[in-house]
């Protein structure tokens, strides 16, 4: 399935997209996640809560940036697999300059399979689109109590 969107951050781009990359806030920010430890330079193992209607269990994987190109752009792969099945996406983030803060656009693919692709396409695709959603609010909450020029 294809997700795409834009959101905006009240942080300079340098600054946001610092903040993408540092894993205490993608942690912080990333929905159900319990663990996120740096294994290499840009990757890290993942553990996380996954909850789909009444379907739910932890994930464990990895998360990788490839192609960094600061303060612009790069991407974020993501892999997990459980008892409930596996995911796996895949997405550029492209950052831009927004009066004083910084828009953020995604675009990316995300393949879900085993248990949790049996709720349904549909089930699958809202959820994920609200845990984007909730990964951008928590950025936007978190980047809101940071001072204006850092």
């Amino acid at each position: 399935m294809k997700l795409e969107g834009k959101y905006t951050v009240s942080v300079p781009q340098e600054r946001a997209y610092a903040l993408l990359l540092d894993p205490k806030v993608l942690a912080h920010c990333m929905p159900g996640c319990e663990a996120l430890d740096k294994i290499a330079e840009n990757e890290y193992t993942m553990r996380m809560k996954v909850v789909l209607a009444s379907i739910s269990g932890l994930f464990d994987g990895k998360v990788r940036i490839g192609d960094p190109n600061p303060p612009h752009s790069f991407r974020l792969t993501v892999e997990g697999s459980g008892k409930i099945g596996f995911l796996k996406g895949e997405g550029r983030l492209t950052l831009a300059p927004e009066g004083t803060g910084t828009s953020i656009t995604y675009d990316g693919e995300v393949q879900v399979g085993g248990t949790i692709a049996n709720v349904g396409q549909r089930l699958v695709e809202t959820t994920a689109r609200m845990l984007v959603k909730r990964f951008f609010d928590k950025l936007a909450a978190f980047t809101a109590y940071l001072p204006v020029n850092q």
